[in-house]
């Protein structure tokens, strides 16, 4: 019993977090480098503020981010010496098509990401690699209004028919989009949509009808990858958690599967290929009328996932009593506070058991293989004088994580294909654009404001997910 012998162990980053080097090589700029640090930073995540270019009062971290741009072979030799299996990364779509709606690729792009799946492959670590991981290129924001517009399609087609074809051999474990569901939460981060200027109906129109473009360029990008290479795995990818209801009142009940229904709606879609009776009714229910062609139903239908990927880093609570006021926040979604759980320095409520629920439900329902991507604690790592990190909450956190998922596994039956932990290294936190909010196994110096020198250095967990590694997990 415990992990599978060929089970994918490793950590994930994304682009737009760690690359840097916003405008070289020439790079476009996209929504995600347009996200500040600081008080408005989460109304500019959640498209109520605008922000379509760099203002000299701000600071954007993703600018330079920790420039794995330029360390990249340093930053995958320290992932080798982990004994990764599996690297979870993104591409960021502006590198390939700076403006987004080209004819032809940015060859300096393809290139560059080339090079690092080809240094992955030297280690003997398989690229998962996220195709968009929020990125959207600001030329289709303003141009186009982003995933509102269904000519996104189109765009998106032309990137992945290119990365798809060029990358061929190089990677086999794809993700269309990352935490696709967080275009109802966090709306212009997640797809580029600015909903500042529109009331709350509309809102929602416009939310879910870029859902459905996401959704049906998810569906054809299966169907190219599947086409162009047989080999290629294609997974969705949901930002989860379940909701538990604060008590056994049917109410409460009632109110925590219905929130859990809003992020299944994509996933359901995904793998189970046409829209959920649910959603159908909500959208008469609330007058949404969506504009679907034809053949969109179709696609959706020959073209499922083949595996359910998802992020976990807590559970949440769902009530119908508006006088149970005590909030957490977690991962952009808001929450009535859980009494029986603890929380991290940001909130996060911690949540082990949490993590093998989330399993079983997800196989229950779809029945196709599970694959964790993002699972970590985010602390405010501060080194002794030494200069070590010994972050055994970090350690514990996972630890007992990595257990709740054996015994997903040992006791429940479930498929796992793998493991990357949320983020191997540290990098600018999506949340809260902080460096110091740090989930890394490797310490990158850099704070807040762009201030460090970049250096790397290992952390006390990085000797200890080594040895989980090595041991397939039994040494926990």
């Amino acid at each position: 019993m415990g992990f599978p012998e060929n089970f994918l162990w490793g950590g994930a980053t994304a682009a737009n977090q760690s690359e840097g080097a916003y405008n070289l090589d020439n790079r476009g700029l996209a929504n995600v480098d347009l996200l500040p640090v600081g008080e408005d930073r989460r109304a500019v995540v959640m498209g109520e503020k605008k922000m379509f270019h760099f203002l000299d009062d701000y600071f954007y971290p993703a600018k330079n981010a920790i420039d794995m741009y330029h360390q990249y072979k340093e930053d995958i030799a320290l992932l080798g010496e982990l004994g990764f299996k599996t690297y979870r990364m993104s591409i960021a779509w502006t590198r390939i098509f700076p403006k987004g709606d080209e004819k032809e690729p940015n060859e300096a792009g393809l290139e560059y990401y080339e090079k690092v799946f080809k240094e992955c492959r030297k280690y003997g670590i398989e690229p998962l690699v996220t195709i968009s991981h929020f990125d959207c290129p600001m030329h289709l924001v303003e141009k186009y209004g982003s995933w509102r517009n269904r000519k996104m399609i189109d765009f998106f087609e032309n990137l992945c028919k290119v990365v798809f074809t060029r990358y061929k051999g190089l990677v086999k474990y794809w993700l269309v989009f990352n935490e696709i569901n967080m275009v109802l939460h966090a709306p212009f981060m997640a797809a580029g949509l600015y909903v500042g200027d529109l009331d709350e109906k509309e809102k929602e129109k416009v939310k879910y009808q870029a859902a459905h473009h996401e959704l049906v360029a998810n569906a054809l990008a299966t169907k190219i990858a599947h086409e162009v290479d047989p080999e290629n795995q294609v997974g969705c990818m949901l930002g989860a958690g379940k909701h538990y209801p604060y008590s056994c009142n049917p109410d409460d009940v009632l109110v925590s599967q219905l929130r859990d229904r809003e992020d299944y709606f994509f996933s359901d879609v995904q793998a189970r290929g046409e829209y959920p009776s649910y959603m159908i009714k909500k959208f008469e229910r609330e007058g949404i009328q969506i504009d679907f062609e034809k053949e969109d139903l179709e696609l959706l239908k020959n073209n499922t996932v083949d595996f359910i990927s998802f992020s976990y880093y807590m559970s949440r609570v769902g009530t119908a009593n508006p006088e149970i006021a005590e909030q957490t926040t977690g991962n952009i979604f808001d929450s009535v506070k859980n009494p029986y759980l603890p929380s991290s320095e940001w909130g996060w409520q911690i949540d082990p058991l949490g993590m093998r629920i989330m399993l079983i439900e997800l196989y229950d329902r779809y029945q196709k293989p599970l694959f964790v991507v993002e699972n970590g604690l985010g602390a405010n790592d501060i080194p002794d004088s030494d200069g070590n990190i010994n972050d055994d909450y970090r350690i514990n956190y996972l630890s007992d994580h990595i257990k709740a998922m054996k015994d997903a596994i040992d006791l429940d039956g479930v498929p796992v294909m793998g493991y990357t932990m949320w983020s191997c290294i540290d990098i600018v936190s999506a949340g809260s654009g902080e460096m110091k909010k740090r989930y890394g196994l490797i310490y990158v110096d850099r704070d807040n404001l762009g201030n460090g020198t970049l250096k790397r250095s290992k952390k006390k967990s990085f000797d200890w997910y080594k040895k989980v590694i090595e041991s397939n997990g039994e040494n926990l």
